[in-house]
């Protein structure tokens, strides 16, 4: 996997930037190969790649939108497999879920832009008032390891369907879907320069985008701390910045649920893709009367689920995607015993039997405190912290008892009650008794903490665009 190309201009081609950064299998620890990273002037070539090409972006038709988008779900499918195995190998994925969630998460953004273009309103008259909702500009997007795919297509099909031009940085760990990406897309009818790629650090690629006063606006997914960075920088020309950040969310199981079902599907959602996803709901926050048996329950769920080689189609939890992220996983593990909660199961160190990667034990602490480390910080790997209530009223305080406010659970019998408890939760999204979002287009970001700005469907959209007035 030697990515030596970027895409700029409807070309692949030979960088400005020399320095290498290796490619790690997670599983292994072993080189898989390297990507070269970008300099300004690369930045400065897709800028204004993107610059010239916003007239023909701006200007596409409907019709030629929704082709666009179609030949992209095409291109996708006839890669599926190639797209699942170079995730697996850069981020560590088990196959299965390369195969299944981080492929179709990504396409499903397209299909679902596809679902609702037509009846998006680009131009609303009202009195003597014309609305136009015009193309926001060049657009720079930073995106991170843990779904590199999916954060890469939710902003690409809203701006496709927004009609602007754009550049793309994906982390430098996992670049290997972009560049597959960029293949799809050079076979597509998309206007040569809309769409560029340039890969490389954030300290320098993702610094220079966000400064650059060419770029109008910058979508960003990633940690809370890079994105207060990237607002610094864009700050000085005034670009809009939309950003969606770290969690630390919240699954409330209320006392009329089955408690067992409710805890198996908590720990599912917790540590699907071992746990790197932001809106896991790492916090489970259960009756104190119902503890034990919800930490017995926990217990028994991670107990469960396999540990190994994600190449193998019987694990669910491959390693964690790099060796930074390990250690501070292990960190914050560690951490939580000190601060003296109790540790159910899993712990420090590599699960039994794996002698090298980065793995992670499947660990349940119970009976935490919301003002342990472990339940404020994220710590974006298969660990979960199970924190008693004795009330409802405790429950909801708990729950936004956090810097943080992207995503929330509820487990209920009543999802009437669930519903009403969902407007007390200072988070974007609740998931009310199911274990994922589903494919329908829901707005996706987070309050506080989390972020500003909407992705998906009509929401992410209007991200990208700008409301002008024409009075007559």
């Amino acid at each position: 996997m030697e990515i030596n190309q970027f895409y700029i201009a409807g070309k692949f081609i030979t960088p400005d930037g020399k320095e290498i950064i290796d490619l790690i299998n997670p599983a292994t620890e072993e080189k898989v190969g390297h990507v070269v990273s970008g300099s300004e002037k690369d930045v400065n070539d897709a800028v204004n790649s993107a610059q010239h090409a916003f007239t023909y972006a701006s200007s596409l038709s409907l019709e030629q939108k929704k082709t666009i988008l179609q030949e992209i779900i095409d291109g996708m499918d006839k890669r599926r497999e190639e797209f699942a195995q170079v995730i697996s190998e850069e981020m560590g994925a088990p196959i299965k879920v390369a195969r299944g969630a981080q492929f179709s998460s990504g396409k499903v953004h397209f299909i679902n832009t596809l679902k609702v273009i037509d009846g998006f309103s680009f131009s609303e008259v009202h009195d003597n008032i014309t609305l136009n909702k015009l193309p926001v500009g060049p657009v720079g997007m930073i995106t991170p390891w843990n779904w590199p795919l999916n954060q890469m297509c939710t902003k690409i099909a809203s701006a496709i369907a927004a009609g602007t031009s754009f550049v793309l940085k994906p982390s430098e760990i996992t670049p290997g879907a972009a560049q597959l990406f960029a293949e799809v897309v050079h076979k597509t009818s998309m206007p040569k320069g809309m769409f560029n790629l340039v890969h490389g650090y954030g300290a320098t690629v993702g610094k220079a985008m966000s400064q650059h006063n060419d770029i109008e606006m910058i979508s960003f997914t990633g940690s809370t701390r890079a994105g207060i960075d990237i607002q610094k920088t864009a700050a000085d020309t005034i670009k809009r910045v939309s950003l969606e950040l770290g969690g630390k969310s919240p699954n409330i199981i209320l006392d009329d649920v089955d408690l067992e079902k409710a805890v198996n599907m908590g720990m599912k959602q917790c540590f699907f893709n071992t746990g790197q996803s932001c809106s896991s709901p790492t916090r489970m926050l259960i009756p104190e009367a119902m503890l034990d048996d919800a930490t017995k329950y926990a217990v028994a769920a991670a107990g469960s689920m396999h540990t190994g080689d994600p190449q193998n189609e019987e694990i669910f939890l491959g390693p964690i995607s790099n060796k930074i992220q390990y250690e501070k996983v292990q960190s914050l593990i560690q951490t939580g015993i000190d601060e003296g909660a109790k540790l159910a199961c899993g712990g420090t160190g590599r699960p039994a039997g794996l002698d090298k990667g980065f793995y992670v034990k499947p660990t349940v602490f119970t009976n935490v405190n919301n003002k342990m480390t472990i339940a404020r910080e994220e710590i974006f790997g298969p660990v979960i912290c199970l924190i008693p209530y004795q009330d409802l009223d405790e429950a909801v305080e708990i729950a936004n008892d956090s810097p943080y406010g992207l995503s929330s659970m509820i487990s209920c019998a009543d999802e009437a009650k669930g519903h009403e408890i969902a407007k007390r939760i200072r988070t974007g999204q609740v998931i009310v008794n199911r274990q994922s979002r589903g494919e329908f287009p829901a707005p996706f970001g987070g309050f506080k903490m989390s972020g500003n700005g909407r992705e998906h469907g009509t929401f992410g959209i209007d991200e990208y665009l700008e409301v002008q007035a024409v009075i007559n």
